[in-house]
Order: structure tokens, then sequence, then C-alpha cells
């Protein structure tokens, strides 16, 4: 049976990584020093710092890998659609004859990475409020999709 301090503890472990919208890495600073304290003393809180910080780098991964197919696709899109003598004889761009037309598919996959990005954060915070919710009243509770990183 898990103390009232460990369930504590765990759940701030939990909230914790929602200091990433106040504190740059916010998101593994602060759990890592909550779990790092607390782990030889707690099977609990061990566990659930764990599962905190394998899934705070699984979703790093994950938005990793989607900015590295989102972003060339735009970067290809908008310089594909500028000649190269506009960009080096003038100092503005003017977007004149902007032809979405032959980069439609390709233009489709980059909004759709920009798109799952997004419910990924949103499912992020939805699924932390979750796991303290359950932390707290002394359930294990796992991540889904998280790559076990640690063990």
């Amino acid at each position: 049976m898990e103390t009232t301090s460990d369930k504590n503890t765990a759940t701030f472990t939990h909230l914790s990584t929602l200091t990433q919208y106040f504190f740059p890495f916010g998101n593994y600073i602060f759990p890592i020093l909550i779990w790092s304290s607390k782990k030889d003393k707690s099977e609990f809180v061990d566990f659930h710092g764990k599962q905190v910080l394998n899934f705070q780098l699984s979703l790093l991964l994950y938005s990793l890998t989607l900015i590295m197919i989102a972003v060339p696709i735009f970067i290809f899109t908008v310089f594909n659609n500028i000649s190269f003598n506009s960009m080096m004889n003038h100092h503005d761009f003017v977007f004149t004859d902007f032809n979405f037309e032959n980069n439609i598919e390709i233009i489709t996959v980059g909004l759709v990475a920009v798109l799952i990005f997004v419910l990924l954060k949103v499912a992020e915070f939805f699924l932390i409020i979750y796991a303290a919710i359950k932390t707290s009243n002394g359930e294990k509770y796992q991540y889904p999709l998280t790559i076990p990183f640690i063990k």
C-alpha cells in the first residue's frame, strides 16, 4: 500500500511536466528532480517517474519526426515557387503566380504532419491530467504509445 506522501510525490511528478508551458525543458528538468529525490525510497514513485520520463522522451521523438517531415516540405514548396532571379536581385519577395497545383500532394503530407503534431500536444495535456488523477488514487498508470527508454 502506498502512503499518501508517495501518491502526492508521484502525482506531482506527472503534473511537473506541465511546467513546459512556462520554462523551456521544464517537462524534463522538474520530473527528473522529483523522481531522483524519491526513487530509492518508493517503488511507486520510481515507477511513475520512469513513466513520465519515457512519455516525455517518446513525445520528443514523435515531435522531432513530424517536424523533420513538415518543415522541409514547406521550405521546398515556398522556394519552388520563387524564381532564383527574384531572390538574388530583389530585396522583397513578391509571391505572384504562387502555384499550389503542382505540389498539392506534398503540401497535404506537410499539413497532415502539422495536424498530427497539434493533436499530439493536445493529447499530451489531457493524458498528463488523467495520469495525475489515476496516480493520486494510488493506481499505476502507463501512458499509451510510450517507448520504454528507461526501464
